[in-house]
């Protein structure tokens, strides 16, 4: 069954002293990420990396989580939070629910990845493994059987969008004119957030969907111009895509996003190893999709589904998380693909 939950930003969209409070919210939990510039090479693109792989929880997904639970009545935590999340949502409610004194309970698709359910276990959460299909119809409907508190989305609630577009506002800050901003895309929360803080602050630089082709709604969806389901497969990218775009979410990416980079799983491994080896930085496959599009390893199309290109330099690459298993990261900087 489809959510019928109002769409995200429906009735108006955030302006810049909305987004700058909520930004302001999230800091209370969550760090101003440094931007900076991938080591060039002879005829490299001018990349430069936002590295969220840095937060507390190694995931951009605490900004959402902290702005969602400071907009909260104490009332509504009394029971505590939930989320339905592959790992790092999951560990932003926990860390923030830990500060807050209040439990924490997550739904994780069964194939969530050992290193984000040890970090939930340390965090004090309490995790109920499903089948991703099961879990996929959390997202949709928003309820599941025992889930008590305040139930915090990972993708289309305003508090936790409004709480990513931090993110944009502080690469404008560092770089006032980027070509264009990759942002791996999950459930379009990440790009849709920075998109909104980049026109909010007058910018004209487009917003490009990064994601695998073992799971790419987003492409699919452009190309059909209507919300697509797509045939899901699990793979060490395992922090974006799904089954298809929410149709909560589409009129927002569709309004926001200027298309789609779809990259194959070995340019993702060849991503994560540049930015162990040049960059000096430890990403999950997710977090390194922005870097593979970036690199030249995806098939670009517009938002109307057409092949195209990305912007001239300077590109911004949102390195989303670093939650990647040890030894999925020994494979991939031994020169495999997990």
């Amino acid at each position: 069954m489809a959510s019928t939950h109002a769409g995200p930003f429906a009735a108006t969209r955030p302006s810049l002293a909305e987004l700058r409070a909520a930004q302001a919210r999230a800091s209370r939990h969550a760090i101003r990420t440094p931007l900076v510039r991938l080591p060039q090479l002879d005829g490299d693109r001018e990349i430069w990396l936002k590295l969220e792989c840095l937060q507390p929880i190694g995931s951009f997904k605490i900004r959402g989580a902290a702005n969602a639970m400071a907009l909260a009545s104490r009332e509504s935590l009394a029971a505590g939070v939930a989320t339905a999340s592959a790992g790092n949502m999951a560990q932003g409610a926990a860390w923030v629910a830990r500060a807050l004194g209040v439990p924490c309970t997550v739904v994780a698709p069964d194939h969530a990845p050992a290193a984000k359910l040890e970090a939930l276990a340390r965090l004090g959460a309490r995790v109920e493994k499903v089948p991703f299909a099961r879990w996929w119809q959390v997202l949709e409907e928003r309820k599941f059987p025992g889930l008590d508190g305040l139930f915090i989305h990972p993708v289309a609630d305003e508090a936790v969008i409004a709480g990513n577009a931090g993110i944009g506002l502080e690469i404008l800050e560092d770089v006032p004119e980027p070509g264009a901003v990759l942002v791996p895309y999950g459930g379009g929360g990440l790009s849709s957030g920075i998109a909104l803080a980049l026109r909010a602050a007058g910018s004209s630089a487009q917003v490009f969907g990064c994601e695998v082709s073992t799971a790419a709604p987003l492409a699919a969806s452009f190309a059909a111009g209507e919300p697509r389901a797509i045939e899901y497969t699990p793979s060490f990218v395992d922090g974006i895509g799904g089954r298809g775009v929410l149709a909560e979410m589409w009129p927002l990416v569709r309004g926001l996003l200027a298309g789609a980079c779809v990259s194959e799983l070995g340019a993702v491994a060849d991503a994560v190893r540049t930015l162990a080896t040049r960059a000096h930085v430890i990403a999950e496959g997710a977090g390194a999709a922005s870097l593979a599009a970036a690199l030249g390893g995806a098939r670009v199309t517009d938002a109307g589904g057409k092949p195209a290109s990305l912007p001239e330099s300077p590109l911004v690459c949102v390195i989303s998380g670093g939650n990647i298993d040890p030894a999925k990261l020994a494979t991939i900087l031994d020169g495999r693909v997990p």
